[in-house]
Order: structure tokens, then C-alpha cells, then sequence
């Protein structure tokens, strides 16, 4: 199934799923936002039902504002799960591939209360210097747990989505001299959506292998209409099971929590710039639009200037 959240013309907040008539079955009724029935504590039990329903569903997609597919998760993560980004990265600056990339996955924190779905990016003057866009999947949790395995990891991910990890590269290069990883570079926006897409949507692109589900889907990303990067998720070095595993590792991971794959190779401009394939950054006007096979498209365009303050969801 598709999971959404949404906005009607009325100004309603909502959230749904895509019916089998290309409508969107509006789920209210079984909790007031995607977070909370997320974490009710039978929503396993629950889908059948909804799936029963989809028939119903009544809301003509063109008449609903989508929004981030979970606009108010407790945590995000980002990982670091694709070797080929990493070692054009860390070449183009110069700098070795570090051997603890093979040892285990990383990840840092970055902000959950930034969280934007598709439209508008607003970004401030500082963070427009040397502006990236990063073509990413990412994972939302559905069942807590601690110490999870990698073997079994997979049946604790809730669903699936696009992410456009936003970085201000002049920002970020500056913070990360003193060793404190991203902080401001990153801080600011970070795309979610356009739909949560349930496990069983991608069966037939499955990778299955004891290191966790791996999946065979497209991923690329377009500015202004222009092919810009191509890559594929099953090329993840470190699958989603195994990053919760790191993750997990002596604390609990809890239902909503977003983890990202980290950019896949040819997934941004720091990376393209460097090998000499582009020479740009984002800039005002822009419209970027990321696409994943199975998972759908995210558009988002550049404004220069704040952003408005967020929904409460």
C-alpha cells in the first residue's frame, strides 16, 4: 500500500492511502495523523482491513496538497550505504577511502522538525552558497525494538519513501573541519514523499540475502527537466537491515523513526562537480524532481528566503 498525508482544499490535515482507483482512501477515522496509528499498538492488525477498503477510496488526488508522506517524525537518521558516493567524495577531496567504511555503517542526526514534503524549498542566504540536492531512499520504522540482527531487521520497516537530503555544502565543509559532523549544512530542510510505500508494494524487486532485503529499483534525479544523476538501491553496501542493527545497538528505535541510505553514487552535485561531470550548484528557480521506481516522484523547487513556520500535525 501507499501511504500519504495531505492537506484538502478545505485546510483540512489528513492522511490516506492510494485507493485502487487512483483515489485517495482518507484514514482519519483510524487516527489523527500517520504518526499516531503508527504507534498504536495494533496497527498490524489493521491492514487488512484498510486493504479491504481501497475500493472506497473517493479523494481525486489533483484535489489534495500532499505533504511530507510523515510530516512529524520523533527522529531522523541518515546513513553513509553507498560506497561508490563515499569513495568519489572523499577522492574528489583529495583524501583516501577510509577501511572502516567496510567495518560498519554510519549515520548522524539531522533535523526531524525540518521535514518538508513536495513544493517549495525555502532556503536562507547562507545555505544558498553551493546548494545540493541528495538522491536518497529512506525507511520508516513501524515496531520498536533494541539489539535487532540484521536477519530480521527487515520486518521491523513500517514502508519506504524518497528522500532529498538538502545541504549547504559551503556550510557543512566549514562546520566539519572541527570534527562534529554536519550541523547548519543540514539543518534546514530535508524532503520526505510523496508516498510511504508499504514492503509487499516491492516484492517482485527483492534481493532477499541474510544481510537484510536489498531492492532492485531505479533511482534518478532531474533539474529543470535535465537528466542529472542515475543510480540503482540494490547497490546499497550496507542494506537498511544492517544499519538498524547499528542503529539499534544498545537503543530502542521506536515507530516513525526515519533512517536514510545516505546518497546514492552520482546522487549530488559535490560528487558530480568533483569528477568533472557538472560544474553547478542549486540555485532560486530550480525544480528538482527525484524519482525511485516504485516509490513514485518528489518535486521540490528552490526559494530563496525563511520558511514558513511548520503545520502542526
Amino acid at each position: 500500500m501507499k501511504f500519504c498525508s495531505f492537506v484538502t482544499k478545505s485546510k483540512k490535515k489528513s492522511w490516506g492511502v492510494m485507493g485502487d482507483n487512483g483515489k485517495v482512501l482518507d484514514l482519519s477515522h483510524k487516527a489523527p495523523n500517520l504518526l499516531s496509528f503508527l504507534q498504536s499498538v495494533n496497527w498490524d492488525q489493521q491492514l487488512d482491513g484498510i486493504k479491504n477498503s481501497l475500493g472506497s477510496a473517493d479523494l481525486p488526488l489533483d484535489s489534495l496538497n500532499l505533504v511530507a508522506c510523515l510530516p512529524n517524525p520523533p527522529s531522523m537518521r541518515d546513513g553513509y550505504a553507498f560506497r561508490q558516493h563515499v569513495e568519489a567524495a572523499r577522492r574528489n577531496r583529495g583524501v583516501p577511502m577510509i577501511p572502516e567504511f567496510d567495518e560498519f555503517p554510519v549515520f548522524y542526526y539531522t533535523n526531524h522538525t525540518a521535514v518538508i514534503g513536495q513544493g517549495p524549498c525555502f532556503v536562507q542566504s547562507l545555505a544558498m552558497e553551493q546548494l545540493d540536492f541528495e538522491l536518497e531512499a529512506a525507511i520508516v520504522v513501524g515496531k520498536a525494538g533494541i539489539n535487532l540482527k540484521a536477519e530480521n531487521a527487515d520486518s521491523h520497516i513500517f514502508g519506504y519513501t524518497i528522500m532529498n537530503d538538502f545541504s549547504a555544502r559551503k556550510l557543512q565543509m566549514e562546520e566539519m573541519k572541527m570534527s562534529l559532523g554536519p550541523a547548519k549544512g543540514k539543518d534546514f530542510a530535508t524532503a520526505l514523499g510523496p508516498w510511504l510505500v508499504t514492503p509487499d508494494e516491492l516484492d517482485s524487486h527483492k534481493i532477499v540475502s541474510v544481510s537484510g532485503n536489498r531492492y532492485n529499483l531505479e533511482m534518478t534525479c532531474e533539474i529543470n527537466s535535465l537528466p542529472i544523476s542515475k543510480g540503482n538501491m540494490k547497490d546499497m553496501n550496507w542494506s537498511f537491515a544492517q544499519i538498524l542493527e547499528r542503529v539499534s545497538y544498545g537503543t530502542w528505535i521506536y515507530p516513525g523513526d526515519v533512517i536514510g541510505s545516505g546518497t546514492v553514487g552520482t546522487g549530488c552535485f559535490m560528487e558530480l562537480n568533483g569528477s568533472g561531470i557538472t560544474k553547478q550548484w542549486l540555485k532560486p528557480g530550480d525544480k528538482i524532481v527525484l524519482k525511485i521506481s516504485g516509490l513514485g516522484e518528489l518535486h521540490n523547487s528552490i526559494v530563496e528566503g525563511s520558511p514558513p513556520q511548520k503545520l502542526e500535525w
